[in-house]
């Protein structure tokens, strides 16, 4: 691949009225869905009782609406380059009201996981947003951007277990889907009426005619998608199969892994063959983007992993956990929360001035102290706030930098593909993330005198935090190989 220097002018950067207009309500969407997601997370120990699932089946819960939202981010990236960014924003946001809308009425896993899967699909909405933003800001000021809109999804993280405890609490889990609906329908009407893209900020208008000539007018990779979403699922699935005393579970996971292989392998082959493939492999592969992908990938299986471990060691019984009930597991997760609100809007600005590398590898570095320190320090609420705040500071700082990267580097006509695969990398991590830790509390648990059930032992926290820290230490490795292919390279990718 070919990197150029970008053609574009730069003589103005500043941010239009209409720019901040479309930020704001971009960052509200942000809000909304992880508000939605969070408000759940205090649940997972009350949804593993009331389904009579295992801790890995529970993880499910989570993982669903993750594939989902995987396989469908790139797809909504191209429709949206193919038929335009407003459009189909409003067609995933009903979809997404709907999935939200039937949540609370499910009564089994299956239904649940059916109403996860359709949420799942209006995870497709945050590439086109990103894609609005990137549009509409000048170049130098887009890590702004990105900040405020991560910084929302922190928001909305704190909303979420704030309310989500208290709603479990008082009012049962279903309560938390019902809350969402006059939020969603809310935002549709004003992404309908104050939502316009149409303009493009001046330093992008040099690139219209060009992206005019080469963006696709028709063609989905459906094959690609089908593929993509077999291998992954098996190799999820893979990991639910790792039980202790399930003799059918060893051949099951081997069969899986296989499936696993073999569908990926053509999921490679469709996508260099295809007329418009569902991942562009000369963008993926470019040596500055995959690393950034790579890193994306780590932030978002730690942040699920978290989200899937945490409210279960503190709502598990005396001596395994806390005995805590919801409301105590939000209080412990908000730090968590909290870090990620400051440090979004913080790491962009820091970003903007200083460039991307170095928070980047500042980002990897922290985050990787802060599961090294829940390694070995988990055994009071104080001490896993207190480390979950360090591990959000570095994941907040590595994301957007990450981000900022691949956002400079992808020429304008391929943004809606890039930032779907981007989406899609990120969130196949965040789905690992749930499935490692249920298997993990699934293999290691046991059971107490007079408390019906079983689980997980200090060993299952110790192995979850202990793989945790070893994959963060990788990612200081991938940080700074993507310092030296940025040192070696401008901004443009050809």
């Amino acid at each position: 691949m070919v990197m150029s220097k970008n053609p574009i002018d730069s003589s103005s950067d500043a941010i239009s009225s209409r720019a901040w207009k479309t930020l704001i309500v971009l960052s509200l969407l942000a809000t909304m869905a992880m508000y939605a997601e969070t408000m759940l997370v205090p649940a997972i120990p009350d949804l593993i009782k009331d389904f009579n699932i295992s801790y890995s089946t529970s993880s499910w819960i989570l993982t669903t609406y993750l594939v989902a939202g995987a396989i469908m981010t790139p797809i909504a990236g191209k429709l949206s380059d193919i038929y335009g960014k407003k459009k189909m924003l409003l067609i995933i946001m009903i979809i997404y009201a709907i999935g939200v809308s039937l949540g609370g009425f499910v009564t089994n896993i299956y239904e649940m996981l059916v109403v996860r899967v359709i949420q799942g699909i209006g995870m497709s909405m945050f590439p086109i947003a990103f894609g609005m933003i990137r549009e509409q800001f000048p170049i130098k000021k887009l890590a702004i951007g990105q900040g405020i809109i991560s910084s929302m999804f922190a928001g909305g993280a704190v909303i979420g277990l704030i309310v989500g405890g208290h709603l479990i609490q008082n009012y049962g889990w279903q309560s938390t889907f019902f809350s969402i609906i006059p939020i969603a329908l809310a935002l549709l009407v004003v992404i309908k009426w104050f939502i316009h893209v149409d303009d493009v900020h001046p330093h992008w208008k040099t690139e219209k005619s060009t992206e005019q000539n080469i963006m696709p007018k028709n063609g989905i990779d459906i094959q690609g998608a089908i593929t993509l979403a077999v291998s992954v699922t098996a190799f999820l699935m893979a990991l639910t199969f790792v039980e202790t005393g399930d003799s059918a579970g060893p051949s099951t996971m081997i069969g899986l892994v296989v499936i696993g292989i073999v569908y990926m392998v053509l999921f490679a082959i469709i996508e260099k063959r295809s007329k418009y493939p569902l991942v562009d492999l000369k963008i993926l592969l470019n040596k500055t983007i995959l690393p950034s992908n790579i890193l994306i990938m780590i932030v978002g299986m730690s942040m699920f992993m978290v989200f899937q471990t945490i409210p279960v060691l503190i709502r598990s019984p005396l001596p395994l956990g806390f005995g805590a009930d919801p409301v105590a597991t939000t209080n412990v997760q908000l730090p968590f929360a909290l870090v990620l609100l400051i440090f979004g809007p913080t790491s962009g600005f820091i970003i903007s001035k200083m460039g991307s590398t170095k928070p980047i590898i500042t980002g990897s570095i922290i985050s990787t102290a802060g599961f090294v320190s829940l390694f070995m320090y988990h055994s009071t609420e104080f001490m896993i706030s207190t480390n979950l705040a360090i591990l959000s500071t570095g994941l907040s700082l590595t994301n957007v930098g990450a981000m900022n990267v691949i956002l400079i580097t992808t020429p304008k006509q391929n943004v809606g593909i890039s930032l779907g695969m981007s989406t899609m990398i990120r969130i196949i991590g965040a789905s690992v993330g749930p499935a490692m830790a249920g298997m993990l509390m699934q293999t290691h648990k046991t059971s107490l005198p007079g408390i019906s059930g079983t689980f997980p032992t200090s060993d299952s926290y110790n192995m979850i935090f202990l793989i945790s820290s070893i994959i963060g230490i990788a990612s200081i490795g991938f940080a700074i190989f993507l310092s030296r292919s940025v040192s070696k390279s401008v901004t443009h990718v050809k």
